[in-house]
């Protein structure tokens, strides 16, 4: 693997000590300065870095490469991940179909439906190829499905006080 050379430049050296000294940043954010600085001064070795700040060897190589390939900030800074949308199984039509699926009597033998249950019968109506019970909790969520909310014990939502200042009679 190739080995990215890191030389710090006097005035982004006193900014990472400036970070690294007031310690008021996310810890990422700060083990990264700290990379940085430590690959900076005599061109530490990965390995005296990876045992000095008890990061990962990979951590210490990508901060490297980033510092040169995008410079300071993006070396320092979290990448945010890319959104996946093609990792969402249950979407549009399909949601539809799992909230009248949930709304409908459960499988004989049972009170109520449970996630595995929903999940498993989406599968066996061919509805999708595999399907875990976290995907199914996280459509329902998003949705403002809800099992309990007709069922005693269950807070109901209060109406928000309006904002206008007139008052309701």
């Amino acid at each position: 693997m190739e080995k990215y050379i890191v030389s710090l430049a006097p005035e982004e050296r006193v900014e990472l000590q400036r970070l690294v000294n007031a310690g008021k940043a996310a810890a990422r954010r700060l083990a990264h300065a700290r990379i940085l600085l430590l690959a900076d001064r005599n061109d530490s070795l990965d390995e005296e870095i990876v045992s000095a700040l008890g990061v990962s060897l990979r951590t210490v190589e990508r901060v490297r490469k980033r510092l040169v390939t995008e410079g300071l900030d993006a070396a320092i800074d979290h990448k945010p991940q890319p959104p996946r949308p093609e990792k969402v199984k249950i979407r549009g039509n399909l949601e539809q179909k799992l909230i009248e699926l949930a709304c409908a009597d459960p499988p004989r033998g049972r009170c109520r439906w449970t996630l595995r249950l929903l999940a498993d019968q989406m599968v066996v109506l061919g509805w999708v190829d595999a399907l875990s019970v976290e995907t199914v909790r996280q459509a329902l969520k998003k949705t403002i499905f809800s099992r309990g909310s007709s069922k005693d014990g269950v807070s109901r939502r209060m109406p928000a006080p309006s904002l206008s200042g007139a008052w309701r009679m």
